[in-house]
């Protein structure tokens, strides 16, 4: 035990005396130190701010996924990206109302169901106070008490529309927090009337405020009963362009897919489409829209770290360079070392720690930077950037791995220097 416990104090103190002879070597050469960090400094600071903006992006994503609403399916005359002026696609059936029932009749995976329509607030239709403070942007949403659990609406104040105001089409409307403060500044908007194209609702409930997201606003809103929607709009449904839509939420997340070919084969079933024929209709999952933003993010995360590798590489060249130069400066060094009795393994070693010493600073060097760029992107834009802890780890990982591998054949070369020619050598 003894023995063992001896070498390990030997190893211990050696390899403290091999870092402090390296920082010594990197301390009297600063500026060509200095000028070989840069890369290292530079490839590390870019991974970490990398991996940071990439977090950031895809808490972004996510936040703004349950801002507008996580409903998993939803169901659509059109596909976004499609071109609705194009002949096959005008020839599309609108959804109805009856879909959206025949879903919630037959369909026992749907938890909630909820169609509805939309309006957008402008220059056609006005939404006015009776003190005349107008909403000049937003939009009016047509639907079911359904909609508070497909978007994730809750009331900070009042109450949400009921099955018998739809039932009734009663002209009621509940306020998003920004058009609350829009038409009613610093009053209380319960049970005061506001007026959308001149017809009066009676306001009974305010949301709770989501924030912007993605320069969206989406507490700019009106809700009112899908009935008294189309009494009011009828041009909106009527209107090829802007039609129904519902959205479908399962009981259980992992029913998602099994849920999204029901509804299809239930709307093929009701539109008596046959075997070989195309959908008239879209069915998307936003969890897979989801998915495929935070794919492509990753992907141009990807791209850009490869090109900070890059940076790694040729700072690795500059690591060995300035290693082999070192070596040569120091030949007579190594010649009077080994006639005092060093080994090859113990030059090799003593040039290797300078190089992981030079590239660990580096790397140091490097975190501190991106972190502080993490740091101010996340305190000047309110951006929730943030490297975690693995990215880090990673950082000073590849750094210390470049300095062993681009530091090994300049220590080799060191080790194998002959002693008697290493003393003459001027």
């Amino acid at each position: 035990m003894a023995p063992l416990l001896h070498r390990l104090r030997f190893l211990r103190a050696q390899s403290l005396q091999s870092f402090r002879f390296a920082f010594q070597a990197i301390l009297s050469q600063k500026l060509r130190s200095t000028l070989t960090l840069l890369g290292i400094i530079a490839g590390v600071a870019t991974v970490i701010a990398m991996v940071s903006l990439v977090v950031g992006f895809n808490r972004k994503i996510v936040e703004a996924f349950s801002t507008f609403g996580t409903s998993p399916i939803v169901i659509q005359k059109y596909d976004f990206d499609q071109q609705r002026e194009d002949g096959v696609f005008k020839k599309r059936r609108d959804l109805t109302l009856e879909d959206s029932d025949a879903i919630t009749r037959l369909l026992p995976l749907a938890a909630y169901v909820s169609p509805e329509r939309a309006e957008g607030v402008g220059l056609e239709t006005t939404v006015k106070s009776p003190k005349g403070k107008e909403m000049q942007s937003g939009k009016i949403v047509g639907a079911y008490p359904s909609c508070a659990y497909a978007q994730h609406y809750s009331t900070a104040d009042g109450r949400f529309m009921t099955d018998a105001d739809v039932r009734h089409g009663a002209r009621i409307c509940v306020l998003g927090a920004t058009a609350a403060k829009t038409l009613f500044p610093g009053t209380d908007p319960i049970l005061q009337d506001v007026y959308i194209r001149s017809a009066a609702f009676k306001v009974v409930g305010v949301l709770e405020a989501k924030g912007k997201t993605l320069g969206e606003d989406p507490d700019a809103l009106l809700l009112i009963p899908l009935t008294a929607f189309d009494e009011l709009l009828p041009q909106v449904k009527n209107n090829d362009g802007e039609t129904l839509w519902i959205n479908v939420v399962p009981h259980d997340p992992s029913e998602t897919e099994a849920l999204k070919e029901q509804c299809r084969s239930l709307l093929r079933s009701r539109r008596g489409l046959k075997t070989g024929d195309l959908d008239d209709f879209q069915i998307n999952a936003s969890e897979g829209a989801l998915k495929s933003l935070q794919t492509i993010i990753n992907g141009i995360a990807a791209v850009m770290i490869f090109i900070a590798s890059i940076a790694l590489v040729v700072a690795g060249v500059g690591v060995m360079n300035i290693m082999l130069v070192s070596v040569t400066e120091r030949t007579r060094e190594i010649g009077v070392r080994k006639a005092m009795g060093a080994t090859r393994k113990d030059i090799a070693a003593q040039f290797l720690v300078e190089a992981v010493a030079l590239t660990s600073v580096g790397g140091g060097l490097g975190i501190v930077l991106g972190l502080s760029v993490a740091g101010l992107v996340r305190l000047i834009l309110d951006f929730p950037a943030a490297a975690p802890l693995w990215s880090v780890l990673v950082g000073f990982g590849v750094s210390t791995a470049v300095g062993l591998t681009f530091g090994l054949w300049p220590a080799m070369r060191a080790a194998r220097k002959d002693p008697i020619e290493a003393l003459r050598y001027e």
